[in-house]
């Protein structure tokens, strides 16, 4: 079967959240599963574009209304990435610092679609399924069921994976000329409200949809940032596949970014090891249970949360407890919880910013991470977290309902159900006497790192979803 995954992040090309993750791991084990699988990214300008080896492959002109913009599609040459990675390349729009962000984000990622589409026309073969990745590439399902220009690529199957389906990728009429031409009869599968919603195309229009984990699937139907009746009615072709994660690049045993490596029978003295490099880096105490946090700082995730959750916390365990973050997104808490290092040094500190191998380090070297999440379609931070010996402390929401059982209930994890300062000292609370009580801790911490999370059960649900509608060949 040949597969195309087109996606606004892959990494180790470009990341900012798990999108990039799941785009980076899943064609891999695809791959390895026996099928052809090509991943489709824009061409960012980052240190992966700029540290490897692409060719040219195919050349020509995306056409947006009365605007032309020249475009490459780029192949990377080693395929060391255990899949076919090519870039397409349009520089006027995407030779920037950040990858989101933009004014121009609605041209930029309407250009990448046209592109993507423009370039198989002209290929000699035409792939079994193309695998659409959030809103960013929502137009391609309508585009190859409706552009008259993409007629010979009718038969090309589509699904389209939310893994966030609270950006939508609205825009306005005055867009529309944009899209090659098509027969205005079908111009209602891209209205939704009073504009135009990228996702809710894809979601009408893919012969599948899915969610990356079974929760959150149930959770849009009543709380989608006005999709709900939306995804109400496609639920006979929508399911929830739990995302895996690589254990090849996850794995404490063989990490590089890491200290010392270790296993479930030595996790003691080998994350003990790594806690004191961080806690050296930090001027934290490797004597205490460090709490981390890793992520955007956003309300998303709860965020907004950390910065009074912080400080009441460690008012009430001064003497018990670190608290490290790692992460960047709103200004305002990023300098609260900067402001905080003054009033809580030695026990607490924060890094803005994102930085892959101290995130392994985090990993590695806490005892417990923060997911305070109000949306958390699936989380892979607790996967993470989980495989490296670390509790997760989570709200019930999402995937992290999914992934993680208190450890009251002989599970893994610390849980809450609601996104409040008052549930995560609580549960901090709660780790502290946990922390103390070793044999119990000990437990838990083997109950999260004998769970399996890879990608070999999830590649193998999403093909069957790829053969079902092959089969259908509906239209």
């Amino acid at each position: 079967m040949e597969i195309f995954h087109i996606s606004a992040e892959c990494y180790p090309m470009v990341k900012v959240g798990g999108l990039a993750d799941v785009v980076g791991a899943l064609p891999k084990y695809q791959a390895a599963a026996g099928n052809l699988v090509r991943v489709v990214v824009p061409c960012y300008d980052t240190k992966f574009k700029k540290e490897n080896n692409f060719e040219c492959v195919h050349w020509g002109n995306v056409k947006l209304g009365n605007f032309d913009f020249p475009f490459s599609v780029l192949k990377e040459t080693s395929n060391k990435l255990g899949y076919e990675l090519y870039l397409i390349e349009i520089k006027e729009l995407f030779d920037r610092p950040n990858v989101y962000g933009y004014e121009d984000d609605i041209e930029r990622f309407f250009s990448f679609q046209i592109a993507t589409l423009d370039w198989l026309l002209a290929r000699k073969t035409i792939p079994d399924v193309i695998n659409c990745h959030d809103h960013h590439t929502g137009l391609v399902p309508f585009l190859l069921k409706y552009a008259y220009k993409y007629e010979s690529l009718k038969s090309v199957r589509t699904v389209i994976t939310i893994h966030n389906g609270l950006y939508q990728g609205w825009f306005g009429f005055d867009k529309l000329h944009y899209l090659p031409e098509f027969d205005l009869i079908h111009v209602g599968f891209l209205e939704w409200g009073s504009s135009l919603n990228s996702l809710a195309v894809g979601v009408k229009c893919a012969h599948a949809v899915t969610t990356v984990s079974p929760s959150y699937l149930n959770e849009i139907n009543y709380s989608a940032n006005g999709l709900e009746s939306l995804f109400n009615s496609v639920q006979s072709k929508s399911k929830g596949i739990l995302n895996g994660i690589d254990i090849e690049v996850w794995d404490p045993s063989k990490d590089k970014m890491i200290v010392q490596n270790y296993s479930i029978d030595s996790f003691e003295v080998g994350k003990q090891m790594n806690k004191e490099n961080l806690c050296e880096q930090f001027e934290l105490d490797p004597g205490k249970p460090l709490f981390s946090f890793i992520g955007r700082l956003f309300e998303e995730k709860g965020g907004d949360l950390l910065p009074q959750a912080s400080a009441l916390a460690l008012s009430e365990n001064f003497e018990n407890i670190n608290i490290l973050i790692l992460g960047s997104g709103n200004s305002l808490i990023e300098e609260q919880l900067m402001q905080l290092r003054n009033d809580y040094k030695g026990n607490y500190n924060v890094f803005i910013g994102y930085n892959e191998e101290l995130a392994h380090l985090i990993y590695a070297g806490s005892d417990y991470i923060l997911m305070p999440s109000r949306v958390e379609p699936c989380g892979l931070n607790q996967m993470y977290a989980l495989r490296y010996g670390t509790i997760p402390i989570v709200r019930r929401t999402g995937g992290l309902r999914d992934t993680v059982v208190d450890f009251g209930d002989n599970g893994n994890g610390i849980c809450h159900d609601q996104a409040s300062v008052g549930d995560i000292c609580y549960s901090i609370n709660r780790a502290v006497k946990l922390y103390d009580d070793k044999i119990n801790l000990n437990k838990v911490i083997k109950t999260g790192m004998s769970i399996d999370h890879s990608w070999e059960r999830v590649c193998q649900e999403y093909i069957e979803i790829y053969n079902l509608i092959i089969e259908k060949n509906e239209v």
